[in-house]
């Protein structure tokens, strides 16, 4: 990988941080990255690619592959029980009306049944997705771009 490469790699690592992503594909010809993480484990990822060579490793296709190693992250709490908000349909997550446009929603914000949270694009339709019950968004679970299946988790929502 270039210099600039690791530097944009290190730019989109602290940009998932700080959004509560716990995990990025992103496959663009020759290159394909795929990012997990774990909430203890993040600033040991943020150090360690501080210090570059990373454990990022080329394979013959020239694609690039940071893994991470896997544990159990901890609920948002051991004893509540959160609502997911999962994809009716099969499409492409979208959670803002347009590009540079403020998302519908952002962990916080509380929502009602029925309020527009995202949009899912399915054969260039945008389909607007709206909350299942009402509560407080906790987590959004996909990234924006995101390809995602019928039935996946999209928030996770406390409900009121």
């Amino acid at each position: 990988m270039k210099p600039e490469d690791i530097q944009d790699l290190k730019q989109l690592i602290e940009f998932l941080k700080e959004n509560q992503v716990a995990e990025f594909d992103l496959d663009r010809g020759d290159v394909k990255i795929r990012l997990k993480f774990n909430q203890a484990l993040a600033p040991a990822v943020a150090h360690a690619i501080g210090n570059v060579p990373v454990a990022v490793s080329q394979t013959t296709a020239a694609s690039a592959a940071l893994p991470v190693p896997q544990s159990a992250a901890p609920p948002a709490a051991p004893e509540e029980e959160l609502h997911l908000v999962k994809s009716p349909i099969v499409g492409t997550f979208y959670g803002s009306p347009s590009p540079g446009a403020p998302p519908f929603v952002t962990p916080g914000d509380h929502v009602e049944k029925g309020q527009v949270i995202c949009i899912v694009e399915a054969m260039k339709l945008m389909n607007e997705i709206e909350a299942d019950a009402a509560g407080e968004i906790v987590k959004c679970l996909v990234t924006n771009g995101q390809p995602i299946e019928y039935g996946q988790p999209l928030f996770s929502l406390r409900t009121v």
